[in-house]
């Protein structure tokens, strides 16, 4: 008999995370009585016909919802017996933090995905149970229960080296100097080929696992700092994406068949190599900075309430340098190389804004503000995020067709001979087309041409508010323009956009 019995006997409800389960989902209870025996309880359920999965979702403000910034959680319920595929899951959404404001549906959206994921076998709890090709356990079982080794300390079932392995470095460079940390990676064969590939690195021992916050996120997320906006990331930050390298852990649970031709492209730490991808954001900041090179996709300038804007690093947002001071002293592995202006400055406080990325800074998405309340995001591709014609000082158009392009100077608005410098410059959303290998960009109904990357397109235009003057930088077009002829050209040309009521904006 393979069915496992109660030792405390049946309970009268079952639940799956926040909901009970109907008595129709349910076997026959079965438990081991006083005397020994075991023994039957009620009657079974007809169960549900033709599926594969049941996904039991709630939304219950529950005592999970009361901890910091949590959206949403999932898990699992019940494993297939022959081959421990989850076949019953839970997702349960904390209804204080649902937003449905046109500038939130994309992180609601994607955290649902999120969710959904790790009921389906992201998860740490999950790890020991992953199997082969052919169906054999990752993990050694134990012939009397044919489970895994259960380790009480991390309240799971322990996995094997063939699935998540400790890789330490004794090179980890931090303000301090070297020191010497240990690092958990997914080790799967699929994820070790496209983890490789991904970041162009050959020696890359596999997939690294985040290693901070509370056992739900620890161990059970890819590592932010690696992997900023891939989907199972343990934090939102902006504009997420499934990966080849998540799809690569379902196809390696053994109980999936993936289409990775549905993955999205991660453009975090793309080709980027060992270098990025092996050493602390202080080795890559200190590195680039001794080589006159850029530091994407970290940075080192303080966000302050005069905005210069920089592209995320996939152009779809306008984003900030997410570097601030913090209340606390940062723990001293995460104190990292900055190399601001000031250099008495006691750099023990300062760190990028997202502790899961162990405080390395970087450019991020954010929200304006009026009176503290959020008025629009800063996503290229949200109709929403559009300013007013009177606001759009930059003469900025979102929506599915725009991408950010960076500035080349300050731009300057004038009305009746006075000019003025228009503080928050930096980037902008620009509506842009692809012809023959060339980028368009249009802004006030005119198309500028970028023909190379680095190209400066000088701008001077009238609304019917101000005269402008700035200037765009062009990026790498391959990036973009994939397609080297658009036959839709002339009617993307023709799709300018209107604009949105005014604001006043403040950013957070």
């Amino acid at each position: 008999d393979s069915y496992p019995y109660c030792v405390d006997g049946c309970a009268n409800q079952t639940y799956c995370g926040e909901v009970e389960v109907p008595a129709k989902h349910l076997e026959t209870c079965r438990r081991i009585s006083s005397k020994g025996d075991f023994e039957k309880i009620g009657e079974s359920g007809k169960g549900v016909n033709n599926g594969h999965f049941i996904l039991y979702v709630s939304a219950f403000e529950s005592e999970r919802c009361s901890f910091e910034s949590t959206i949403a959680y999932a898990a699992y319920c019940r494993l297939d017996a022959s081959f421990d595929r989850p076949v019953a899951g839970y997702v349960n959404m904390c209804p204080d933090e649902i937003s449905l404001k046109m500038f939130d549906l994309h992180q609601m959206h994607f955290t649902i995905k999120h969710e959904i994921l790790h009921a389906l076998g992201f998860s740490s709890g999950l790890f020991a149970f992953y199997r082969d090709k052919n169906g054999q356990p990752l993990t050694p079982r134990n012939p009397a229960t044919n489970k895994p080794p259960y380790n009480k300390k991390l309240n799971r079932y322990q996995w094997s080296d063939n699935v998540v392995r400790s890789v330490d470095r004794s090179d980890w460079l931090a303000a301090g100097g070297y020191i010497n940390r240990t690092f958990n990676y997914i080790v799967t064969p699929s994820v070790l080929r496209e983890v490789r590939q991904h970041f162009n690195c050959s020696s890359l021992e596999g997939a690294e696992l985040e290693n901070q916050g509370p056992a739900g996120t620890s161990f059970t997320h890819w590592e932010k700092r690696v992997f900023e906006n891939e989907l199972m990331t343990g934090t939102y930050t902006q504009n997420l994406v499934i990966s080849r390298i998540t799809l690569a852990l379902l196809d390696d649970t053994g109980w999936y068949q993936v289409n990775y031709q549905m993955a999205g492209e991660l453009k975090w730490g793309k080709n980027l190599g060992c270098d990025f991808a092996k050493s602390s954001c202080s080795q890559w900041i200190l590195n680039k900075m001794n080589k006159n090179e850029s530091i994407h996709p970290f940075c080192n300038h303080l966000k302050t309430n005069v905005i210069k804007t920089e592209c995320t690093e996939d152009l779809s947002s306008v984003g900030v340098c997410n570097l601030i001071k913090h209340k606390h002293q940062l723990p001293p592995v995460y104190r990292n190389i900055l190399n601001l202006t000031d250099n008495e400055m006691d750099m023990s406080h300062y760190g990028g804004s997202v502790p899961l990325a162990d405080y390395c800074p970087y450019v991020q998405e954010f929200n304006w503000k009026e009176n503290e309340k959020t008025v629009r995001g800063s996503k290229c591709f949200v109709d929403s995020n559009n300013p007013s014609l009177e606001m759009n000082l930059l003469l900025e158009t979102y929506g599915k067709e725009s991408i950010c392009i960076e500035h080349s100077t300050q731009w300057t608005v004038e009305y009746c001979s006075s000019i003025h410098s228009v503080d928050n410059w930096g980037s902008g959303c620009y509506q842009y087309v692809c012809f023959q290998n060339n980028l368009g960009l249009i802004l006030n109904n005119i198309l500028h041409w970028c023909h190379n990357a680095k190209d400066v397109i000088r701008v001077t235009t009238s609304t019917s508010f101000w005269f402008h003057k700035g200037s765009l930088v062009c990026p790498d077009i391959s990036k973009i323009c994939k397609v080297s002829n658009n036959s839709n050209f002339f009617i993307v040309y023709l799709k300018v956009r209107t604009t949105h009521s005014a604001f006043a904006y403040t950013y957070d």
